[in-house]
Order: structure tokens, then sequence, then C-alpha cells
């Protein structure tokens, strides 16, 4: 049985997917680090480099974004052979100082700008819309060779030759009036886009995109049954419309306790856990990641287990077991790019077969697109997968100050978006105010500018907010007393 778990009433956006009791999959957004995938932004080209064929675009954001040359409308919709297409440098497709729609791929990460494309996406119900996507392609879980023609050619009818349109899996049910309806909406849509960015001045934000409704709308879809519980009641009213319009029965409950939802659901320890480098399997065998910003290496050990029979057979089940844990935490931490896995060395080929399997079958429900290169002659098994967003590490922890960077702490961000969750469990408790010691970062992302934040959960929770700061190399804090506003406004002001 499905449950997805869905803690969206403070600053922080969190949901879990649960699957017969056991955690596959963990989305966080916190403000200010919102994924940008998916924005569509006003772009300036400042540089073209032909060597590279790609370009470097101004679209507002703290670096410039990445545009490579095949990503350019007007190679897409060059009429040349693919040789001839393949020959002709950037230079031919665009310009310094050229003014283009660019949608973000990939968000920045380290010293990496974001990667754009000018070939922009529009999401309907059952149809992607590209205006200049120049082909049509259907959803992959429709496997039916015959059907996937029907489609494929009913797509080239209704569309424009430089158009391109994506048919979603709901598309093959949704009838031919319905998407022809709203592929016009679509493209509606975009002649308001293209509009609103003609009449903007300089590069910026065009349309953005709620990423975390739209994947937790995505997950809702592919799941056949589930149950859904959630502590917002604006959310669940918005999710009832959903599921209703996409015919699933699903329930909705909402979450009453006082204890937050993620702490109810035995959420939060799981959290704890994807940020941790070892992850103990249920053997007594360990896993250790290490996060590089090149690539992740999972190393896995014995550890404990020591096994019932021969050596060969004991490392096979760990490696078996370790395989199945690995493709979960990939998934849970949200592990992207390069990954090494060092499993223990197994010396017949059969034997790395079956891990291969695992790791294969562990994969193959990812929503992400991965690619298994297979084993090194040194038994380490490649792969890589589609990074889109920050891990789950790079997203809640900082490089720690006091060993040079060395180790990770948990960020202000993080440890400010906790308490405001703690203070929440407290909106019910008979005193008036609530005295909390934190170091300075802390108090200032959890105020907000002109303490709008802090103002705002005051009054939501019914409690005064007082802060002592607290002096700690790492971001912290601490709920020290319930109380009445003179007495704890007078231990605040010592």
């Amino acid at each position: 049985m499905n449950k997805l778990i869905i803690n969206s009433l403070t600053r922080e956006k969190r949901f879990a997917l649960l699957k017969n009791g056991r955690l596959e999959r963990l989305y966080i957004e916190q403000p200010g680090h919102e994924a940008l995938v998916g924005n569509v932004f006003l772009g300036t080209v400042e540089k073209v480099v032909p060597g590279m064929n790609a370009a470097f675009v101004n679209f507002g954001g703290e670096k410039n974004g990445f545009l490579y040359r095949d990503k350019i409308p007007a190679y897409v919709l060059d009429r040349g052979s693919k040789e001839e297409k393949r020959n002709r440098s950037i230079s031919e497709y665009v310009h310094q100082g050229q003014k283009l729609l660019v949608q973000i791929e990939k968000d920045a990460a380290g010293t990496k700008g974001a990667r754009l494309t000018g070939i922009i996406e529009l999401q309907g119900n059952h149809l992607i819309y590209m205006p200049s996507g120049k082909y049509v392609a259907i959803s992959k879980k429709v496997e039916d060779p015959i059907l996937r023609k029907r489609w494929r050619d009913f797509g080239n009818s209704i569309k424009y030759e430089e158009e391109g349109l994506i048919f979603r899996t709901s598309a093959i049910t949704a009838g031919e009036a319905a998407l022809e309806k709203e592929l016009k909406l679509l493209r509606q849509q975009y002649k308001e886009i293209f509009l609103q960015a003609k009449n903007m001045k300089k590069p910026g934000l065009v349309v953005e995109k709620d990423l975390f409704y739209e994947e937790l709308t995505d997950e809702i879809e592919r799941m056949e049954t589930a149950e859904i519980v959630l502590d917002d009641q604006g959310l669940k009213k918005k999710l009832e419309t959903f599921c209703t319009a996409r015919k699933k029965e699903f329930e909705l409950y909402y979450h009453h306790q006082d204890v937050s939802i993620f702490s109810y659901y035995g959420i939060e320890k799981e959290v704890d856990r994807a940020l941790k480098k070892v992850v103990w399997l249920d053997n007594g065998a360990y896993l250790i990641f290490d996060e590089a910003e090149a690539l992740t290496i999972i190393d896995v050990n014995t550890g404990k287990f020591s096994g019932k029979g021969d050596l060969a057979e004991t490392v096979l089940e760990t490696n078996k077991l370790a395989a199945e844990e690995v493709c979960r935490q990939i998934r849970l931490r949200d592990l992207a790019g390069m990954i090494l896995i060092d499993f223990i060395d197994m010396k017949d080929s059969r034997d790395r077969e079956k891990v291969l399997r695992r790791v294969e079958k562990g994969l193959a429900e990812d929503q992400r697109r991965t690619r298994i290169a297979g084993f090194t002659d040194l038994g380490i098994l490649q792969l890589t997968r589609k990074k889109t967003k920050n891990s789950i590490s790079e997203a809640l922890t900082d490089r720690c100050q006091t060993c040079g960077g060395t180790g990770k702490v948990l960020s202000a961000e993080t440890m400010a978006f906790r308490l405001e969750r703690e203070l929440w469990e407290h909106r019910h408790a008979d005193h008036d105010a609530v005295l909390v010691s934190a170091t300075r970062a802390v108090i200032d992302i959890f105020s907000g500018e002109n303490n709008h934040h802090r103002s705002r959960l005051e009054d939501a929770i019914g409690l005064k907010i007082y802060f002592t700061v607290q002096q700690s190399d790492k971001p912290e804090y601490q709920i020290r007393q319930l109380g009445t506003i003179k007495e704890l406004s007078e231990k605040a002001s010592q």
C-alpha cells in the first residue's frame, strides 16, 4: 500500500512516499533554494564560444547559464542535413547580445552555472508542447508499436511543422478532441509568454513553475492506489480537486496531531539517516557514502556479517543486500551525476552478474534517467544518474568551518526550518511565550526580513517568541522555556 506524507504547513516543503511502510522517496524544497528547473527566462547572450559550440547566457541569475548549440531553436529548425548541421558553428545560429527565451534544464551546482535550453517545453494535462521542437514522441509506458504509430501520426497531423509534441501516458485515453483543445490552449499560453518577454527590458524570470506541486502531482499520477496524509488544509482541497479530475479515488486525510507529521510517521529520523555517511544494513554490513563535486563513491563493507557458508557466498549475499539499499539510498538522497559503487570483490563473473541484475531492478522504477556502464576491471560498478537539482546533502548542509571544510554540518536554513516545525507543535500550549536560544544566523533566517516570518508564526501558534543569542561554531538552537510574556521577556533581555 502506498502512503504519501506531505509536510507543507511551514516554509520548508517536504513529502515522503512510503511503500508497505518503507520510505522509498523523499523530496525537500527550502525557500531560497527552490529548484529552477522548468522556469522560463528572457536571456541575453553574453559570450559565444565556437570551440565548445556553446554560449554563456545572462538570464538574471548569479551565474550565467550554459547553452549548447543543439538546444538553440534556429539549429533545431535548420532544414540542412544532419551532417551539414553538425559541421556548422554555433556562431551561425546565435550572436553576442542576442535576446532569447531559455528554460532551465539543470540547476547551477558548485562552480557550474545552470544548463539552459532554448527548446521551451510547456506542460499540459496530457501533452508537452514545444513551439520549436519539430518532433512527436509518445510516453515510454505506451509499449504497443501500433498504438505508438497511431498517436505519432495523429500528432503530426495536428501540429505545425516547427512544433514538437510529447504525448503523456494519460493522452492515450483522453480522446483526440480533448488533445486538440489542449494544444490550442498551450499555443495561446506560449504567445502570452512571448509577448511578456518582448516587453521586458533586461534578462529575468518570465514563467515560474511550482516545482513542489508538480513533483507531488506527478507522484500521485504514477500511483494506482494510495493514502495521502497532509498537514495543510488548503493543499488538501487542491489535491482533492486534482484527484477527482484524474479519476484517482485516493483517501486524503488531514493530520490533526500536535506532533509534526514527519515526526509522527517516523520520517524525520530517515531524513537524518539520509545525511549520514554510514548506513547499516540489516545483516550487520554497512555502506559508506562520499559525495564530492565530481562524483559520488559508495563503499560496501561486510562489517559484523560473517555469514553461515563459505567466503564467496558471504560476499555475494552482502553485495546483493547492499545493491538493494544502494538503489534506495540513491533515490532518497537524490544522488546524481557519476556514481561509483565499490562492492566487495567477487571473483566469479556470475556473481557480478547477479549483483548487476539487482541494481538494474532497483533502479528500474527510478523517475530519473540512469545508465549503468558495468563493472570495471577492479570490480567497481559505474553508473550515471541525470542531475536536475541538488542532492539532499547539498540542500540541507554546509561545509563545516571548524574543520576547514572537510566535514559538513546542518545549515542555518535547515536548523531554522526545524525550529519552525518544532514551535508548531506547541501551538496548543497553555502558555503565552517561548524562549529560544539560537545562533545569530539561525535567528536571522527564522525571523525573515523585518521579522516578517517571526511575526506570522507568532500569530499562527499564539505564542510570543523571544530569542537569546547562542555562541557556537555551527548553526544551533534550543527551546529553553515556555511561560508568560513578562517572565520570558525579562530573561531574553538579560
